[in-house]
């Protein structure tokens, strides 16, 4: 069967996707991933077709524009600078997207493609929506994009779903009923509605690449919401780590790792000086990877060692502990290690899985970027190497996760709905 996935984000939003893609190739499908032109090679490494789309709203949203409106708080603003800013971006994305789908046989769309549903029910072909956060209401606990507020309860767990499908809704809503109208001959979708909801409706199903050890399925979710396990892309069987890095993790007790993926930050030397002083602070090595602005190995002590990239499967489990900015993707990979954590969040999800993170009693609580300080990020980092409860957690944790399959049982449910 021919398979198309539609996804967008940066190269850790991507990978899991690679991972499900290549999955389902193995199970005997032809897999066709429609991204971002720079993962072509990347993609194609690994025997997938590879389609463009040269759209990405996510881009826009992790600029220092889009982190401001984040951080503001005032959702009106926010709904009307994405319908000003990424009006174009979108009927770009849907455009591509569209070209990319013809002569697809079944369609796994990513939530981050907004309206990708009516190419399913144009081309009338299957259509799974798959995503790495709970997108499907739940009174168990409130959307990963809005904050946790216990008194309010069960109904305000729920609402938030609806409140923040409002949101991303409105945000892409006349671009892409007017190419519901123009390409795909469909009705527009009521602005009332969402295209998410439209989908739960009909029963498509939905694939959660994520561990029920780490979010359990709420009672009140359908049959057909799959929490299936992560879908990890484990390591190019002919890598080789540098020898200088290994030769550097030889030399003494395991280092902390620190890196903040692709988030960018208005103040990079400034968190810089803070990561390396809280090692200092806290007796600890480390090992920073990507996103420090102007730093050079030249300007780090003999305890501190730079990367550009590596790959997580690979390093992590021989960390102490791993403190990042809490992507889907980043927190899957610490988790799977076994080690601590320290989750930095910046926006979006990231604090939704920070939380997670101290609730499961594997790392630290958040510390969220703007609260970021020398002493706070040391004492979390004498915490994670001395506390023996988060580390026997974080070990019991990762042993569970490491025996799943999450890409085997998803490929076991798509070809279930066919």
């Amino acid at each position: 069967m021919r398979i198309t996935i539609l996804t967008i984000g940066s190269r850790g939003d991507i990978q899991p996707y690679v991972a499900l893609g290549v999955g389902l190739l193995q199970a005997g499908h032809q897999v066709q991933i429609a991204t971002s032109p720079i993962f072509e090679s990347w993609l194609c490494s690994y025997g997938l077709d590879f389609a463009p789309i040269h759209a990405n709203p996510q881009e826009l949203m992790a600029s220092a524009a889009g982190q401001k409106m984040l951080e503001s708080g005032n959702g009106i603003n926010l709904i009307r600078w994405m319908q000003k800013t990424f009006g174009p971006a979108f009927a770009t994305m849907l455009a591509d997207a569209w070209a990319a789908c013809q002569g697809t046989e079944a369609l796994i769309g990513s939530i981050m493609v907004p309206g990708c549903e009516g190419i399913a029910e144009a081309l009338g072909i299957p259509f799974y929506l798959a995503s790495l956060v709970p997108i499907s209401a739940t009174a168990a606990f409130p959307t990963a994009l809005l904050p946790e507020i216990p008194w309010l309860g069960k109904l305000y767990n729920r609402s938030s779903y609806s409140l923040m499908r409002q949101v991303q809704w409105q945000a892409s809503r006349q671009v892409v009923n007017q190419w519901r109208r123009s390409t795909l001959q469909l009705p527009e979708i009521p602005p009332w509605q969402d295209p998410w909801t439209l989908t739960e409706r009909r029963g498509d199903p939905l694939l959660y690449g994520y561990s029920s050890a780490v979010i359990p399925k709420p009672r009140d979710w359908t049959a057909t919401m799959h929490i299936t396990g992560y879908w990890f892309l484990d390591k190019p069987a002919d890598f080789s780590p540098p020898a200088d890095l290994v030769d550097f993790l030889a030399a003494d007790k395991p280092p902390i790792y620190i890196g903040f993926g692709s988030m960018t930050n208005r103040h990079p030397e400034q968190v810089a000086e803070i990561v390396l002083e809280a090692l200092k602070k806290s007796g600890q090595r480390g090992i920073l990877l990507t996103g420090w602005g102007g730093l050079r190995k030249a300007d780090l002590p003999d305890t501190v060692f730079k990367l550009e990239s590596i790959p997580h499967d690979w390093l992590f489990p021989q960390m102490a502990a791993v403190v990042h900015h809490g992507g889907a993707g980043t927190t899957a990979a610490g988790l799977r290690a076994g080690v601590p954590a320290i989750v930095v969040p910046f926006f979006a999800d990231q604090p939704f899985w920070g939380n997670q993170v101290a609730r499961l009693g594997v790392g630290t609580q958040p510390i969220p970027r703007k609260e970021l300080s020398l002493d706070r990020l040391a004492i979390a980092m004498q915490t994670v190497t001395k506390n023996a409860s988060i580390q026997k957690c974080a070990a019991a944790l990762g042993q569970s996760i490491r025996a799943e399959n999450g890409v085997q049982q998803a490929v076991k449910v798509f070809n279930q709905y066919l």
